[in-house]
């Protein structure tokens, strides 16, 4: 453990990082609280997506860095910010007709379309909650309706009563001058409609803690600030959150950097310590636009775990965590593979090896071991040659490879299996073009076939490689045109495998009868 911590105090991987901030946070003395507090907020008008996984997971993998080299107790708080009003019916849910009439309504007061919660806030809370326990995540749920209502937030709320003019000041300079004009940090809840309200404040009353306005109607209301009978706006409520909790870290995507110093000063001015942040870089789709629940490009959750395991995600996840990447089907194959080449090299790596590689921060520092005999993306390609419709057939093909692999021993390969059986016949299978050799490419791959049905060296996966190179070396320059031919020609498609370790796992005898077909035109 020794090592491992002075590995970790002087690794460069973006989780240590951010950890010995918050060490520095606290290098003259520990925090009041008792821990070290990390935060990540959810707007729940709808339902968790693959942004609120990444924010707890990356958030997570800090927090596990920081309790190497720390001995401070830490603790992690999901916020959900349920006060907010329902702006418009989301598409996805039933009854949309009857949340019509409970628009601007804080979500936790409008009723639950699905009829099974207290409310549609309620209900997706308890989905929020039951998305991070199924990943393992561990952290404290905060609903900020109960903070609201309990008076966790009333010293805070007071204290923004007290000093309005210096928050509006702030928010102020952020706004367009027609929204100057009506501005205020603070929304009552109309003790009538228990509709959310964007009006301006008749007046703030820092010695009773009340607000003064009009409604819609031009009829005059005052409200304490306590109690649940208002709520901040957005950006406030940020700042105010961080005061009131005493949060030391929370990270939010590269859209909120612009805000960052708004969060800071409102927390500042309302008396608390601004804490440290990570912003990240957006995710794309195919297209290079920008993800959005609202369109509904990109990649979801459930999409990535129909095809691929949580760990390959949150490897995804850990990667350049500050670049802009692609969300698209595409990346699952390389995420799978790469995630357990780092599994299979964390055993044998020294400790700062170990506290740079990607698997110790999924995994706590405890990594289990990678039981993958067989490459996700060496998975498609025999699924595509052997036309496979359920892992049944490509554990054929490994245990021939691997004689001792079986379901059982090997839960991550079974799994692995099915999931490219899943991918192949949904995202390979519709796009896959043969073509038929060149001159110089069927000259080859007669070569190859000859020397394939006299071959007497098993299934070396490097030999037959060696065999492959050889066949190409003299015929083609650059070699690279041999291999995009076996891809183009035998597989259908523009890019594959080490090709021996393909012969080795499809057979040889059965690498010649493909060769065969192809010759003949089968396959085109």
């Amino acid at each position: 453990m020794t090592d491992l911590r002075d590995a970790a105090l002087a690794s460069k991987a973006w989780p240590f990082e951010e950890a010995r901030k918050l060490v520095k946070r606290y290098e003259k003395a520990a925090p009041a609280k008792g821990y070290v507090l990390f935060e990540t907020g959810y707007g729940p008008s709808g339902l968790p997506h693959i942004g609120t996984f990444g924010e707890v997971a990356r958030t997570t993998m800090i927090r596990r860095a920081f309790e190497l080299i720390s001995d401070i107790p830490t603790r992690l708080i999901c916020f959900s910010d349920d006060v907010d009003g329902m702006r418009k019916v989301p598409e996805n849910v039933p009854n949309p007709e009857m949340l019509r009439e409970h628009l601007q309504r804080p979500l936790t007061s409008v009723p639950d379309p699905f009829g099974q919660y207290e409310s549609f806030g309620h209900h997706n809370n308890a989905m929020l909650r039951r998305f991070l326990d199924t990943f393992g995540f561990q952290y404290d749920f905060i609903s900020a309706t109960e903070f609201y209502k309990s008076g966790q937030f009333d010293t805070i709320l007071l204290r923004a009563a007290e000093r309005y003019d210096a928050l509006m000041e702030v928010m102020l300079k952020s706004l367009r001058e027609e929204r100057r004009q009506t501005y205020s940090i603070f929304l009552p809840i109309h003790p009538e409609t228990g509709r959310v309200m964007y009006v301006p404040m008749k007046e703030v009353n820092a010695k009773d803690g009340t607000i003064t306005f009009d409604d819609e109607d031009g009829r005059e209301w005052t409200l304490p600030v306590t109690g649940g009978n208002v709520k901040l706006q957005w950006k406030p409520d940020f700042g105010a959150r961080w005061a009131a909790l005493d949060v030391d870290f929370e990270m939010y995507g590269k859209d909120h950097s612009t805000n960052t110093p708004i969060y800071d000063r409102i927390c500042e001015i309302l008396g608390g310590r601004k804490p440290e942040h990570f912003t990240y870089e957006l995710f794309l789709d195919e297209n290079g636009e920008k993800i959005s629940k609202s369109k509904g490009n990109g990649l979801t959750i459930d999409e990535w775990l129909t095809y691929a395991s949580t760990e390959s995600l949150s490897y995804f996840m850990y990667l350049k965590p500050k670049t802009a990447k692609r969300m698209h089907f595409d990346v699952i194959p390389r995420a799978v593979d790469e995630y357990h080449q780092q599994l299979r090299a964390y055993p044998d790596q020294d400790a700062a090896g170990k506290v740079n590689n990607p698997v110790w921060h999924i995994h706590g520092g405890n990594p289990p071991e990678s039981h993958m005999v067989v490459p996700f993306s060496m998975l498609l390609n025999l699924a595509s040659v052997s036309a496979a419709e359920n892992k049944d057939k490509l554990w054929g093909f490994i245990q021939r490879y691997a004689s001792d692999a079986t379901p059982e021993a090997n839960p991550d390969m079974d799994q692995a299996a099915g999931f490219a059986v899943r991918y192949y016949n949904d995202f390979v299978k519709p796009h896959k073009v043969y073509r038929a050799p060149s001159d110089l490419e069927r000259e080859a791959l007669i070569d190859l076939r000859d020397q394939l049905k006299t071959w007497e060296g098993g299934l070396d996966a490097e030999a037959l490689q060696g065999l492959v190179f050889a066949v190409g070396r003299d015929r083609f320059d650059p070699l690279r045109d041999w291999f995009t031919a076996l891809y183009e020609v035998l597989l259908g498609a523009s890019q594959g495998p080490r090709f021996g370790g393909f012969i080795a796992l499809y057979g040889v005898d059965e690498t010649v009868v493909l060769i065969d077909r192809a010759l003949a035109g089968d396959l085109t």
